[in-house]
């Protein structure tokens, strides 16, 4: 239906009572005595409905002819979508609805559990304060004010975050729920409101001297809770720790005192087995007798696993030093190395690190397992063994 057919000098000129067409559902009314009011119509089905626009050239407040066309486009967006543009019944649509939706898009796209855990906390936890806020109304000072108490204190969080609440605005910007640049970006915007991050120098895992893990695991068999539990088993495998917190019931085989880790979870893209001793089967059993679900370290959230957080206090606590959860595989490798005469192919297996090329791979492959169950069952009794 064509558009625009009243010019301003045809509305002035409007005397006779009655409803003229601008197209497209607006049109003025114009009443006996002369008045004119704005108006869009449209119908649902048999229902028809009318919208008031304001007058035209009279009161506080006129509207003009392109104003209310500014104000029909508005309603023709709003019931594109779904929406009911009648004042009252809107429903504004929030930051935490384009949230919720962005964080299913990420669900389905993301493999690692970790990361959708990491998604959900940011936009679900962190950036709690937006939520309420309607998303065509988020601007740069509302992002300043979130991310201003974290940004020097734990600056890459906060970064993580402010690369999520982007991420939501993209969605409502793709949705046409959002106008105009995204407030959230770095470039342009915020690096002229927050000061430029400091890069972080990283250095080696923290791990303790191979001296003292009969001291910590004595410690940690001490204790109680699901981070400790997972950290006592992580320290028994040699596992990496997003390959524990990942393990389900599925990867474990009681019977060969095995648990296979596939592919898809491991670092390297390759299936991983790892021989189990009595004391790492003993903390499965004692977890099978809590399952909730196929986790077998499940956190307090059912279906989400224990978090890298209570892994790291759980070891902190039982070392009483900086100890990271991931330098317990350096401890593990140094004990190799400096205590045992098991040849070095073999320590690096157990770490599922690949040496040598894929003849030399294939060829050891037959036997790795076997000498890796006699080095698993080796630094069992060393990590048992009296402080």
């Amino acid at each position: 239906m064509a558009r625009n057919k009243l010019s301003d000098a045809q509305v002035k000129a409007l005397s006779r009572p009655g409803m003229y067409s601008d197209g497209d559902g607006l049109f003025v009314r114009v009443r006996d005595g002369g008045s004119k009011q704005w108006f869009f119509v449209y119908r649902r089905g048999r229902t028809r409905t009318e919208i008031g626009l304001g007058g035209y050239g009279q009161g506080t407040a006129p509207v003009s002819v392109k104003l209310a066309r500014e104000k029909a486009e508005v309603i023709r967006d709003q019931l594109a979508r779904g929406e009911d543009p009648r004042p009252g019944k809107r429903k504004v649509t929030t930051f935490k609805d384009v949230a919720d939706d962005t964080l299913a898009v990420k669900d389905a796209a993301l493999k690692n559990e970790k990361s959708r855990w990491q998604w959900r906390h940011s936009l679900e936890v962190q950036a709690e304060p937006l939520h309420a806020k309607p998303i065509a109304d988020v601007g740069v000072d509302d992002i300043v004010t979130l991310l201003s108490p974290i940004w020097q204190k734990t600056p890459e969080i906060a970064d993580r975050l402010r690369m999520r609440v982007a991420a939501v605005v993209d969605h409502a910007r793709a949705r046409n729920l959002y106008q105009g640049d995204n407030p959230a970006q770095w470039s342009g915007r915020l690096q002229h409101l927050l000061p430029a991050r400091k890069k972080l120098t990283r250095g080696h895992n923290t791990a303790a001297p191979h001296a003292r893990i009969p001291v910590i695991m004595a410690a940690l068999r001490a204790a109680n809770g699901t981070g400790t539990r997972a950290v006592e088993f992580q320290a028994l495998t040699a596992a990496r720790a997003g390959e524990v917190r990942g393990a389900t019931w599925d990867e474990i085989d009681f019977g060969a005192e095995l648990w296979t880790v596939p592919a898809s979870r491991m670092k390297m893209k390759r299936e991983h087995t790892v021989p189990l001793t009595g004391r790492a089967l003993e903390i499965l059993r004692e977890r099978q007798q809590v399952a909730r679900g196929p986790l077998v370290f499940e956190g307090e959230k059912d279906g989400l696993p224990v978090s890298d957080t209570a892994m790291v206090v759980a070891l902190r606590r039982a070392s009483g030093d900086k100890s990271t959860i991931n330098g317990l595989r350096s401890t593990f490798r140094d004990w190799c190395g400096d205590a045992t005469e098991f040849p070095r192919e073999v320590a690096e297996a157990a770490l599922a690190h690949a040496v040598g090329d894929s003849v030399e791979r294939a060829y050891r492959r037959s036997d790795a397992l076997a000498k890796r169950r006699l080095l698993m069952a080796a630094w069992a009794d060393y990590c048992a063994s009296p402080r």
